[in-house]
């Protein structure tokens, strides 16, 4: 048996990006920040911060497109995929991603409009779709 379940609490860097594949899915993808702070053996300090890749699919990916901006506290629950492909030089190239199936939005809301078909998250509240992702 094994288990690919990642849970991430962090702050977008960037807004985030939607496009759209050939057959009309959504998807979105962002960076979210993560960090620990510690004291070090010397008393200073210090802070850690790892960048995360995010990809959400579906109506998660629109609804992350309309309310999630930079600066916002999120948190997401997903997996972790890693992807290789050739570039134009057949160069080989990956990344490592969350794809993201559950956002919790957390921190203040956002004045980020409203969407017409759906309600606006409260604080702190989970937003989850149980459609199927396309892998």
């Amino acid at each position: 048996m094994s288990l690919n379940l990642v849970t991430l609490i962090g702050y977008t860097g960037r807004d985030p990006e939607i496009r759209y594949t050939p057959n009309g899915t959504a998807v979105a993808n962002f960076p979210l920040a993560t960090s620990e702070k510690w004291t070090g053996k010397d008393g200073e300090k210090k802070e850690s911060t790892d960048w995360h890749r995010i990809v959400c699919f579906q109506k998660t990916a629109e609804i992350v497109g309309e309310y999630v901006k930079k600066g916002q506290q999120i948190c997401v629950t997903g997996k972790i995929k890693t992807r290789q492909w050739e570039d134009k030089e057949d160069v080989k190239r990956w990344t490592t991603e969350i794809i993201a199936n559950r956002v919790v939005f957390l921190g203040k809301k956002q004045d980020s409009g409203e969407h017409p078909a759906f309600e606006k998250p409260p604080e702190n509240q989970e937003v989850k779709y149980d459609d199927d992702i396309p892998f």
